[in-house]
């Protein structure tokens, strides 16, 4: 992945009926990345797309693509492509002439327009299939000729707004890895809108998390997962549990009625703090060794591993494990200092991270 700055949004505001959807967004997107912008409904991931592809205008702040100011540039003129969910293939037209109808459009000779659709129909493993009729696909086939169609223009930026939400599980799945490989081995940007936690982690190299119409964390996949920068990321990235406690000083954090040794600092003494545990990071122990014991009261198989529901008096622990102990059974909980993650309350976080800092 390159360094090169490709899009930049400055202090990106947009409004709807005096409702904000964007409140001064700022980011980056580098040369070659795959960028994830993730979040619930109505986050403004989508409207971030649409403003960077030109079909919203931002009421205020400036879209730069290569060091251009490109905010007043019409769609055709931004050397990007969208693939909507909605794939908005041509019914009248054949696999090979939908992928095709933006070269013809160019006036390219009908021999350059057969060797780039051929490459294109290779790249999404549908070779073979230029004279079908669309509405004789699948789903997923629809979904690579709609994506191969953007791709034959050789945009420097593919924008993707929640392309495989039409598909079942199981392609879903197929469908992240052959998109990674594919701009892997193009070389182009990629900027995806997704509210699937799990598709995020598995395509990006950086995933933006949105909420509100604010920027909430930048990151690596790894980065957002074992470090998020609040209980709503933490929340919304996997699964966790979450309690509220006092830092007692640094290193040394309140919560569940105990003391627990952490790694944070800087957060003041006697201060509130919520504290996040992955369910993974929980180890079962023995009563008499445990920092927290409680009674599990509910023990669920999820395929890898345990889900247990833990009663530890006045906390509920959710705890994940490959060895499973049965319901009534009364257990010690342990973490280590190192998986314990000390976050300011979220009211206090609302602020968006520096993109230097968090890129």
């Amino acid at each position: 992945m390159e360094d090169k700055r490709l899009i930049t949004l400055e202090d990106i505001s947009k409004a709807y009926d005096g409702v904000t959807v964007l409140n001064h967004i700022n980011l980056y997107i580098r040369q070659k990345e795959f960028v994830t912008l993730l979040g619930p409904s109505g986050c403004g991931k989508t409207t971030t797309l649409r403003i960077i592809g030109g079909f919203e205008r931002a009421d205020s702040g400036r879209v730069i693509f290569d060091g251009q100011d490109i905010s007043e540039i019409p769609p055709y003129r931004r050397r990007v492509n969208t693939v909507f969910q909605k794939y908005a293939l041509f019914p009248h037209l054949n696999v090979k002439d939908n992928i095709a109808f933006g070269l013809k459009i160019k006036k390219m000779s009908a021999a350059e327009i057969q060797k780039k659709v051929d490459y294109m129909l290779d790249l999404v493993n549908l070779s073979g299939f230029g004279k079908r009729s669309v509405e004789s696909l699948s789903g997923g086939q629809q979904q690579r000729i709609a994506i191969a169609r953007a791709l034959v223009n050789e945009p420097e930026v593919l924008l993707l707004d929640e392309p495989l939400g039409a598909l079942d599980l199981k392609l879903r799945k197929e469908m992240q890895l052959e998109l990674k490989s594919m701009q892997q081995r193009l070389g182009i940007t990629f900027l995806y809108v997704t509210h699937d936690q799990e598709e995020a982690l598995t395509m990006s190299d950086t995933i933006v998390v949105m909420q509100g119409g604010n920027i909430l964390q930048i990151g690596t996949p790894k980065s957002i997962y074992d470090e998020p920068s609040n209980a709503f990321v933490a929340n919304f990235i996997g699964e966790s549990n979450i309690f509220s406690g006092t830092m007692v000083r640094d290193e040394m954090v309140h919560f569940c009625g105990a003391d627990f040794p952490c790694v944070d600092s800087g957060f003041g003494e006697d201060k509130p703090v919520d504290v996040v545990i992955r369910p993974e990071d929980v180890l079962l122990v023995g009563e008499d060794v445990g920092q927290v014991t409680g009674v599990i009261k509910s023990v669920l198989f999820k395929g890898v591993h345990y889900e247990m529901m833990i009663d530890a008096g006045h906390s509920i622990w959710k705890v994940h494990s490959t060895t499973m102990q049965p319901e009534g059974s009364r257990v010690g909980l342990s973490v280590v200092p190192f998986n314990i993650h000390i976050m300011h309350p979220m009211q206090e976080e609302n602020k968006q991270p520096q993109e230097e800092d968090a890129q």
